[in-house]
């Protein structure tokens, strides 16, 4: 025989919650993606600095389109509307993370007894996420809204604020802190989302390229701050021979 059961309402949640939660979960995951392709991408052009001025000015000439300017130059303008776009979409990243960031100081305790008690790889990179994107939510505007609002690139004027307005002081706290949360959250969206299940192989691919990453762009700041010291002042712009 069967018996028919009551179960209120506040224990199973309500449909419209789940629905909203669901969506937010995809937004953040793709925003997530967006913004860890889009780093993969900026490191790598960055690198191009330690080939020489030129092949940094040639990539600058070319994402700013240098080949459609009367000067050849591009327009700098190009730079500051993407800046303004990825901060929206930081923006939009962070609020539906902070979803579930511990906001109490008993949460704090409960998940660190938790990552004391239980060995879990997966609950210690959710950690490792957790604390670079609390140092994100202050370094990233910071490095956004300096780009807005002097949004000129090139071999010379990049390496002068790198070595003469310190600009190296965020970058050296930014480039691990970004690279280790974008690489443990590509891995964590391939995992949730079932587009692998090769959890070994997803870790070792997220290890490798947090330090392939950090050594790209430790070497590119290098470079900028050795190319600073060499400047000669007043600044003038970069032109190739």
């Amino acid at each position: 025989m069967l018996t028919k059961y009551h179960i209120p309402e506040r224990w199973l949640g309500h449909a419209n919650s789940h629905y909203w939660s669901a969506r937010a979960d995809r937004l953040q995951s793709a925003t997530g993606i967006l913004l860890g392709m889009f780093l993969l991408a900026h490191l790598h052009f960055e690198s191009s600095i330690m080939l020489g001025k030129e092949a940094f000015y040639k990539v600058v000439q070319v994402l700013e389109g240098g080949w459609f300017s009367a000067t050849g130059h591009g327009y700098p303008l190009l730079t500051q509307l993407f800046s303004v776009f990825i901060l929206l979409v930081v923006i939009l990243h962070a609020a539906m993370a902070l979803r579930r960031f511990p906001a109490q100081l008993g949460q704090w305790r409960a998940l660190r007894s938790h990552l004391h008690l239980i060995k879990h790889r997966d609950s210690h990179a959710w950690f490792w996420q957790l604390a670079t994107g609390f140092i994100l939510f202050f370094l990233v505007p910071m490095h956004l809204v300096t780009m807005i609002a002097n949004p000129e690139i090139g071999p010379n004027m990049s390496a002068y604020r790198v070595w003469h307005d310190n600009t190296w002081l965020l970058y050296i706290l930014l480039l691990p802190a970004v690279v280790i949360h974008a690489m443990i959250g590509l891995y964590r969206v391939a995992v949730k989302w079932g587009l692998s299940f090769n959890r070994t192989g997803l870790r070792k691919i997220a290890k490798l390229l947090i330090v392939y990453l950090i050594v790209l762009g430790l070497g590119s700041l290098v470079t900028y701050m050795l190319l600073g010291n060499e400047l000669s002042l007043p600044l003038q712009p970069f032109v190739p021979g």
